[in-house]
């Protein structure tokens, strides 16, 4: 397929260009031109919440330019959905960012979409049923060449941003830009969404962001990683791991492994989160190492470069989180909205009395997305800080 082509072609120029051989100075020129958000190339997808179920949408598959947590150029892809209802005027838009979905290339949102087996879906059908669009990025590796970086926040505040980029410079999408853009994600997508507001405006001011609704937020990995360590979510520690490792290789995680570690985080990187989770669930790090990387000062800082709230994001922010989230300490969540309101953000926190982690963002749904059109209506927010 041309469009394969063509980013694989975009990836191994950016690498050479990374590399500073000397076809990647020959072609410096045209590079430097490029920018995050600009589309390598764009293909017809569908938007479907059920296999088969219609939307009155369409949508494409795009590939386009984004940069690592390091600050090297890359290549994520993602799918933008816009409705078609007849709408002329100018529409807001969501860059949705997913929760965790696995680390295989195969549980990407855009391979999911199309036959309607992507797990939020239907959250994301009551944005477009709204008449608001909508561009899902697969995060860095998820889709693309190399491995998924999981929960390397800065990488995926920098996907979630672009894909907003990206959307509007889709020409078949109608938007432009002044299109207003709100951020949504919960879980993995929490942390996304949460690195995205807080990038926004260094990294791209010129998005016209209204506000970011985000939900079930690890924003701090060193505890979330403690919380979990031999519990029922203890399969997110070595996925996360994996996505550090991949990130920044010099950490080396294959050395700390035992043969069972290799063999589970091996098998991690080419499944989907339901296999993942269960194969990893109830083990404690000492079962899988042969010493503790999280120990190590070099993980530790790169994971703290992950943690959030010393940027207070430049929108307003709906933060939620579950008072029994058995995944991300409802604690972790408090500390974040802290820390947020003493930089001075507007910040409004609510939190879910009944359910655990993954039922939050279904009950909540209706909450988020009332005070999302509130924002693109230019209605008054209600901090709490």
């Amino acid at each position: 397929m041309r469009v394969r082509s063509t980013v694989l072609a975009s990836v191994a120029a950016l690498a050479a260009l990374a590399a500073g051989t000397p076809a990647a100075q020959a072609d410096e020129a045209t590079t430097a031109t490029v920018r995050p958000g600009d589309i390598v190339g764009a293909e017809p997808s569908a938007f479907h919440p059920l296999p088969g179920q219609p939307t009155n949408t369409k949508a494409w598959k795009v590939h386009y330019r984004s940069t690592t947590a390091d600050g090297a150029p890359n290549v994520v892809s993602g799918t933008v959905v816009v409705p078609q209802d007849g709408r002329t005027g100018p529409r807001p838009l969501i860059t949705y960012a997913v929760g965790t979905v696995g680390m295989g290339d195969s549980c990407a949102p855009s391979n999911n979409l199309p036959g309607g087996t992507a797990m939020e879906a239907n959250l994301i059908q009551q944005y477009t049923l709204r008449g608001w669009a909508v561009v899902v990025t697969d995060y860095e590796g998820l889709g693309t060449p190399g491995v998924h970086t999981y929960t390397v926040g800065p990488s995926a505040g920098h996907a979630v941003l672009d894909a907003a980029r990206a959307a509007i410079r889709l020409p078949e999408a109608g938007l432009g830009a002044d299109t207003p853009v709100g951020i949504m994600g919960y879980s993995q997508g929490g942390q996304a969404g949460s690195w995205a507001a807080e990038l926004q405006g260094s990294y791209a001011p010129e998005l016209k962001v209204k506000g970011t609704a985000t939900g079930g937020v690890p924003a701090d990995l060193l505890k979330v990683a403690a919380f979990n360590n031999g519990s029922y979510g203890s399969g997110l520690i070595f996925m996360a791991a994996a996505g550090q490792d991949a990130a920044f290789p010099e950490l080396r995680l294959d050395s700390y492994l035992n043969p069972a570690g290799r063999l589970l985080v091996d098998g991690m990187k080419e499944n989907c989160v339901a296999i993942d989770s269960i194969a990893g669930s109830f083990k404690r790090i000492s079962d899988l190492t042969t010493r503790d990387p999280l120990a190590q000062p070099d993980w530790q800082a790169r994971l703290n470069q992950s943690r959030l709230g010393r940027t207070a994001p430049a929108a307003p922010v709906y933060q939620y989180h579950a008072l029994g989230d058995e995944l991300i300490p409802y604690a972790v969540g408090r500390a974040l909205r802290s820390e947020w309101c003493a930089r001075g953000a507007d910040v409004e926190f609510d939190t879910i009395w009944v359910g655990e982690h993954v039922s939050g963002v279904i009950t909540h749904s209706l909450e988020v997305a009332n005070w999302m059109a509130d924002r693109f209506a230019g209605r008054a927010t209600h901090p709490d800080c």
